[in-house]
């Protein structure tokens, strides 16, 4: 059986929704370089990353050469851009995150899992001696080649083949990054990681995974739990061989409550790229956390997602009912930067096929619950909920978030 592991980082598509809040884009106002700096700026350096050798590396790859020309315009926002193949490239913050936690070193061997177009290839070429990557699409994995090779990413190399099996005849590799979401660390990457290496890869549900950190020692790994990921959602036999599989019939949050936290971390769990969100300890609605987001700078993100399954052909409507309190809630820099909750339906395809929006809230106001009802459009296959700031300023707190379906006929 083979597996398929390619990049599929859509859960970040971190927006359809903040690209369509903008009325421009960065590449129509500014040169590649400057736009990449920018970025690198206010979205990797300022959201924690401090390798200077990584930094400097996304300062220098033009992920625009790894996106289709139809997506150029959007090559220096952080967010995930589809890339064909039912595929997408990462959003460079993870990309940042996950090299760093590697401790990329000039000596290092490191083997990629998941070429798709080979961005993450390119940002570690120049961090270490050699990269060996591992793409199972065959259209994709010889387009990552052809760009890399024109790029001059000459210690990069490439080939179409099952990532879970590793590549053993150039192991043991130092570093191992894995960028799509097994159940469990398959074995032969654990074979052929040295001892005292380092591999870094997202585990869990499909929905809801955590990124870890493993170290190798006396033939074993010993894991750190990093932060909640989502990487959604492979195809082929992996996917297919899930203990655990989706329920498109049952569309529904976990964690809505906020209660669960990844290891000794303050990260709820299943919320996906948190940004200046912090756990509230007192006067929760429901149970003992809630979550706030805060922000003071007009235009800088502040925002949680989470994706979930849903058929649009058999739930023709889902129930959203939350707790939300605001201090001194203000728009951003235009008019479309505003605390909401957000649900962005995608079809098969993951191709956007609506959005609606829950709020905006403005002003100061205590805790309030809120309950409505919203369409799913009949492609919808799967969603993404968001919320947060999104560029607004003050301070948005959220409690016992739930969304239900709602059968036809169903009061």
């Amino acid at each position: 059986m083979i597996s398929l592991c390619s990049r599929t980082l859509c859960a970040f598509a971190l927006f359809a929704l903040l690209v369509s809040m903008n009325a421009s884009s960065l590449a129509q106002v500014l040169d590649a370089d400057t736009a990449r700096r920018k970025m690198v700026d206010e979205e990797i350096v300022a959201a924690g990353i401090k390798d200077p050798r990584v930094i400097d590396s996304l300062r220098k790859t033009p992920r625009h050469e790894f996106v289709p020309a139809i997506e150029r315009r959007n090559a220096y926002y952080d967010m995930a851009l589809p890339i064909g193949e039912r595929q997408t490239i990462s959003p460079p913050f993870v990309v940042a995150y996950m090299t760093e936690q590697l401790n990329p070193q000039p000596t290092d061997k490191v083997l990629e899992i998941g070429t798709g177009s080979g961005y993450q290839a390119a940002v570690l070429s120049p961090l270490v001696a050699e990269v060996y990557s591992i793409e199972i699409v065959e259209p994709l994995g010889k387009r990552a080649a052809r760009t890399l090779t024109k790029l001059g990413y000459k210690n990069v190399q490439v080939k179409v083949g099952d990532g879970y099996k590793g590549w053993p005849e150039h192991a043991p590799f130092d570093k191992i990054i894995v960028t799509c979401s097994p159940e469990n660390v398959p074995q032969a990457l654990v074979d052929q990681l040295r001892e005292g290496g380092r591999m870094i890869v997202p585990l869990g549900e499909r929905y809801q995974q955590t990124l870890y950190l493993f170290r190798k020692e006396q033939g074993k790994l010993v894991a750190e739990a990093l932060l909640p990921t989502l990487f959604v959602p492979m195809t082929g036999a992996a996917e297919e061989q899930r203990r655990v599989q989706p329920d498109p019939l049952n569309p529904h949050l976990f964690n809505g409550g906020f209660e669960e936290l990844v290891g000794e971390t303050t990260e709820p769990r299943g919320w996906h790229y948190q940004r200046q969100l912090s756990l509230v300890n007192s006067g929760a609605p429901e149970g003992k956390l809630a979550i706030m987001f805060s922000n003071q700078q007009r235009g800088r993100g502040a925002q949680a997602l989470q994706g979930f399954p849903v058929d649009g052909r058999q739930v023709p409507e889902i129930e959203v009912s939350l707790w939300v309190r605001g201090k001194d809630l203000a728009r951003g820099q235009t008019d479309d930067q505003i605390p909401v909750m957000a649900i962005t339906f995608y079809d098969e395809l993951r191709a956007t096929v609506g959005r609606v929006f829950i709020g905006p809230w403005q002003g100061t106001f205590d805790w309030r619950e809120v309950t409505v009802r919203e369409k799913v459009p009949p492609r919808a296959r799967e969603a993404i909920a968001h919320i947060g700031l999104f560029g607004a300023t003050g301070e948005l707190s959220f409690d016992d978030i739930r969304i239900r379906p709602v059968k036809p006929g169903q009061n």
